[in-house]
């Protein structure tokens, strides 16, 4: 490899669950900030040292959508500054230096461009923002749908030190040809990079959706930058949840994971990505510690 490739953890809920933490709808992987939290930390723990450089904070059911509008005023902000806590204490005792990525999710459901409102999203991010400011290195704005929710997390993070991350989901329709790799809300990949750049956004990247998808969007996501002159980053986690099993609600049961993103497929598709500019990759759903040791071991 001739480029630097930065290694990124991999799905928090699906392995907490496997860890033994309390887990299920709606909460997600909110529950164990309430019920567990030593888990979360044994999680972050194990992507270290699995080889991640990146760890991402556990907030990303700390919205109403997972916790309830009346939970997430009582407790959002003790939850979410738990969340920063436990990712930072991880990743100064790593052996290695470690960033820690503070999530901002979709503040009004995953997959759901169609459920935003950008006033709502904002209160709902800066609770976020504000508790987990003094433990995270940079901003992650995550499984993005939409680049009005991209504007939305851009403004929730003004006047903050910290870099930001923007990573864009994809509808990934297993009969959509790759060449037409789009946002979820139907928006190009090329207008989503171009407004990250205009945003100052340090990295794009793409996550929570299906591994097929996310070649096309590397692509066209290297062709934009190289218009536009930017030294942005591309990255790269995505999900293991079967075909088909992620078009309900986010509240609706547990999808189910593919038999072929066992690690040595995943890396497969990750040399790919590689291969057509990315350098940075993790995991999203599904996606765990055994994954992130197999790229970190073959990547970097």
């Amino acid at each position: 490899m001739t480029q630097h490739i930065k290694i990124l953890d991999g799905g928090m809920g699906r392995e907490l669950a496997r860890v033994g933490a309390p887990f299920r709808q709606p909460e997600w992987s909110a529950l164990a900030l309430y019920e567990a939290p030593e888990r979360v930390r044994e999680v972050h723990d194990s992507y270290i040292a699995a080889g991640a450089d990146t760890i991402t904070t556990n907030s990303y059911a700390v919205v109403p959508f997972h916790i309830g509008d009346e939970r997430f005023a009582t407790d959002g902000q003790r939850l979410a500054a738990l969340a920063g806590q436990l990712a930072r204490h991880a990743a100064d005792a790593a052996e290695h230096p470690v960033q820690v990525a503070g999530s901002l999710p979709p503040a009004l459901g995953s997959y759901r461009p169609d459920l935003f409102n950008a006033p709502r999203a904002l209160a709902i991010h800066r609770v976020l923002v504000d508790a987990q400011s003094p433990y995270v290195d940079i901003w992650l704005g995550e499984t993005i749908s939409s680049i009005a929710e991209a504007e939305a997390i851009h403004e929730a993070i003004s006047g903050q030190p910290q870099p930001l991350w923007l990573s864009f989901s994809l509808h990934d329709d297993p009969d959509l040809p790759q060449a037409d790799s789009t946002l979820r809300s139907g928006e190009s990949v090329s207008a989503a990079v171009t407004k990250a750049v205009a945003l100052g956004a340090a990295n794009v990247l793409f996550n929570c959706s299906h591994p097929e998808v996310m070649i096309s969007a590397v692509q066209q996501a290297a062709a934009t930058l190289k218009r536009l002159g930017s030294p942005a980053g591309i990255g790269v986690y995505a999900n293991a949840f079967e075909h088909g099993s992620n078009g309900g609600g986010a509240n609706e049961g547990l999808s189910g994971l593919r038999k072929d993103t066992h690690p040595e497929g995943y890396l497969h598709w990750a040399q790919e990505w590689v291969g057509a500019g990315a350098t940075l990759v993790g995991g999203c759903c599904g996606i765990g510690p055994e994954h992130i040791q197999r790229l970190a071991s073959t990547l970097k």
